[in-house]
């Protein structure tokens, strides 16, 4: 007990004097339909990621990481606001080329918060909270803007690729409100955005940095470069994980290139689950059930390493629920900033990082379909579904895989678990804030 106590101590001061003396430099890598089971480091066994092993090796896996949403805008803006997307009106499906709507400009994102502290702040990627001038990420916290607004199919090309035809918009590569180019060669995508990465991680070194890189792979139609295609023996899907795997350790070879390794801490996950819907071109949930657009485990139980050489403890595990709505109230403790006035979901969750063994209070965490209607609740080791063919009741602990249906076995629970929900949802209703329009 001392010795543990003594630890937690020490990494407890380690934080405050880095937060004393500088405060760290954060980067997410949020990939775009990356499965549970698509990395070697959670039991894949074709596909080979050397790099974002070595950094689970280095960092700590999260083993129950979730995201908001089973898609890809809700999911990202429970990220950049830690909250649900139906509190931030952005829970009923994606947004399209057509949309008018997008995150509103008085939500507080990650990358306002930290432009508080006087971080400079880059999203480099994928977007996916609104195309139009005042939803963009410029307007939203973002000192640079480079990549996509949203997602990669959005074009009249890839549409006619995936063998679909009457759409007449193009996919844009932009920089801030510039379009550079009309539909740009995906298969340079994953290369041309870490290399921005990079440029823009040196050229911000001499201060805090965010930087957020949003890969737009391995969402279908799945690209990779000419150096990657067919090294893998997952065919074209596995090139184009392994080819991610080696965007993240050109970024962490950066930072301890520049000197700047210890202090920065990064996050890398997915937005949500696999479109399984492609076949060889989808993903893995590995011992998951379900897929992206569900809310069985595979929709929305994602893989996640974090790294912080000399915080976060190496070589270790997370078991606990943590969600992707955690990000910003823990980014905000970890580099001293304020947390938004208006209500967030997420919780701070630093001193798990810190600590693997400290246990958080049961989190109660509701799960939304794809179009933004109340499906379920974990509560928790367990968690019900409430879906149009039955309803479930699985203990996850047990149960990883949604084998077994205990509704039948625990009426009482199943009842409790329902009035649970509903209230839960009833309260997040009664406070959804109005969506951005313009």
């Amino acid at each position: 007990m001392f010795k543990k106590t003594y630890i937690l101590a020490m990494l407890c001061i380690g934080l405050a004097a880095a937060q004393n003396k500088r405060s760290p430099n954060i980067i997410i890598i949020y990939t775009d339909d990356m499965g549970y089971g698509d990395l070697s480091s959670f039991g894949n066994p074709t596909i080979y990621t050397p790099h974002l092993d070595k950094m689970a090796s280095e960092g700590m896996k999260l083993s129950q990481f979730y995201v908001a949403s089973s898609v890809c805008t809700p999911s990202r803006a429970a990220l950049m606001t830690g909250a649900y997307p139906k509190r931030v009106g952005l829970e009923k499906g994606v947004l399209f080329p057509k949309s008018t709507i997008g995150l509103n400009p008085e939500e507080v994102t990650i990358a306002e918060i930290l432009k508080e502290k006087k971080y400079t702040t880059a999203c480099i990627g994928k977007w996916h909270l609104g195309h139009q001038e005042k939803f963009l990420p410029h307007k939203q916290g973002f000192d640079v803007f480079y990549g996509l607004p949203f997602s990669n199919d959005m074009s009249k090309k890839e549409q006619s690729y995936l063998g679909r035809y009457n759409y007449k918009w193009s996919l844009p590569l932009m920089s801030q409100s510039d379009t550079l180019e009309l539909d740009p060669d995906q298969h340079m995508l994953t290369k041309r955005l870490t290399g921005k990465a990079i440029d823009f991680i040196k050229k911000s070194k001499k201060q805090p940095f965010f930087l957020y890189l949003a890969q737009p792979m391995p969402h279908i139609p799945i690209y990779a470069s000419k150096e990657f295609q067919n090294s893998s023996t997952r065919g074209a899907y596995g090139d184009t994980i392994e080819e991610i795997d080696w965007s993240v350790g050109q970024l962490l070879e950066t930072l301890k290139a520049e000197g700047i390794d210890e202090q920065t801490l990064v996050v890398f996950t997915s937005d949500n689950g696999p479109w399984k819907v492609y076949k060889s071109e989808a993903g893995s949930s590995g011992p998951l059930r379900g897929e992206k657009g569900t809310t069985w485990e595979g929709g929305q139980r994602v893989p996640c390493i974090i790294r912080w050489p000399g915080k976060v403890p190496p070589a270790t595990m997370q078991r606990q629920v943590i969600t992707n709505m955690d990000l910003l109230p823990t980014i905000a403790n970890i580099c001293n900033a304020k947390l938004p006035k208006k209500k967030i979901d997420g919780r701070d969750v630093s001193r798990l990082f810190l600590d693997s063994e400290f246990k958080l209070p049961s989190l109660d965490f509701l799960y939304y379909s794809k179009k933004g209607d109340l499906e379920g609740v974990r509560s928790g080791k367990y968690k019900l579904l409430v879906l149009p063919e039955g309803t479930y009741l699985f203990d996850l602990e047990s149960d990883i895989s949604e084998a077994y249906n205990l509704a039948e076995q625990m009426p009482e629970k199943v009842v409790l678990l329902k009035q649970k929900m509903q209230q839960l949802n009833l309260e997040l209703s009664n406070e959804r804030r109005a969506v951005g329009h313009i």
